[in-house]
C-alpha cells in the first residue's frame, strides 16, 4: 500500500474472494479500501480482517444513523475491528454525532478510527433534498450546515461531494478531513451520481481522499484504471 495515494477504492462487490483478489491487485495504488453495506452484509467482519491481512487500511462505510446509544456502540465495535475510518450520517442529529465522537474519545488518533459524517449523498439533487428531506436550504447550504454540526460535535471530518469542498474548507478549516465520493474520470459515465468532478479536480479543490468505485471496478483493466487515477491525484510527484 502506498501512503502517498489519495485513492480509496469502493469494494462494492458481493463476495469476499472477489474483493480480496481485487484489493491485492490494486493495493500499490491505494490509500485504503472501502467496505460498504453490500460486502459487509454478505461477509461481515471477516471482510475487514481479510483486507488487514493484505496490509490495507479499511474505511468501514456503513453510514450509521440511529439513536445515540446504538451509534456509540457501533463505533466502539468499529474500533475493535481496527478500522482506519468509519462514518455516520450527519443528519442523525447533534446528540448522535456527539455520542459517536465520545465513544472513542479516550483514545488518541491512531488507536481509534477516524469518524466522518456523511453530509448530502452525491446521488441527491436540489429537488431531492427540498422535497424528500423537507428543507428550504440549497444543497451547498445543507452541506455547510451539516459540516459545521459535525465539527462542533467533535468528529474528524465529512464525506461530501467535490462541489462542496471549498465551502467546507472555508467553514471548518484546513485540518478538517474531507473524503470525496462522486468522482469520475473525464471520460467516465456519471451513472447515478449528480454532483461529480474528475479525481484530479477534486484533489485540486482540497479533497484529502477520493472514493472511486465503478470507474475502477468496471474498467477493462482495473489495475491500469487505479494507476491512472492515483497519478491524476498526485501520487508519486510530491503533491500528495
Amino acid at each position: 500500500m502506498s501512503t502517498e495515494s489519495r485513492v480509496i477504492v469502493a469494494l462494492d462487490v458481493p463476495a469476499l474472494r472477489e474483493a480480496t483478489d481485487l484489493a491485492a491487485r490494486l493495493a500499490p495504488y491505494l490509500a485504503a479500501v472501502k467496505i460498504g453495506s453490500q460486502l459487509f452484509t454478505a461477509e461481515g467482519p471477516r471482510a475487514v480482517r481479510a483486507m488487514h491481512d493484505l496490509g490495507l487500511r479499511v474505511f468501514l462505510d456503513l453510514k450509521f444513523h440511529d439513536i445515540p446509544n446504538t451509534v456509540a456502540g457501533a463505533i466502539v465495535s468499529a474500533r475493535a475491528l481496527k478500522v482506519w475510518m468509519v462514518n455516520v450520517h450527519a443528519s442523525g442529529g447533534a446528540a448522535m454525532l456527539k455520542a459517536a465522537a465520545q465513544a472513542v474519545a479516550a483514545f488518541p488518533v491512531g488507536e481509534r478510527p477516524l469518524i466522518l459524517a456523511v453530509t448530502v449523498l452525491t446521488s441527491l439533487s436540489e429537488t431531492d433534498i427540498k422535497t424528500t428531506l423537507g428543507t428550504t436550504r440549497t444543497v451547498p447550504q445543507q452541506v455547510e450546515h451539516l459540516a459545521r454540526e459535525t465539527q462542533a460535535a467533535g468528529l474528524d471530518g465529512v464525506v461530501a461531494s467535490p462541489h462542496e469542498i471549498g465551502l467546507i474548507r472555508k467553514a471548518c478549516g484546513s485540518g478538517f478531513l474531507i473524503v470525496t465520493p462522486g468522482v469520475r474520470p473525464a471520460d467516465g459515465a456519471i451513472n447515478d451520481q449528480h454532483r461529480v468532478m474528475t479525481p484530479g479536480e477534486a484533489v485540486a479543490a482540497g479533497a484529502d481522499f477520493v472514493v472511486v468505485g465503478r470507474p475502477i471496478l468496471a474498467a477493462a483493466d482495473p489495475v491500469e484504471a487505479a494507476r491512472r487515477i492515483a497519478l491524476e491525484c498526485g501520487m508519486g510527484n510530491g503533491k500528495c
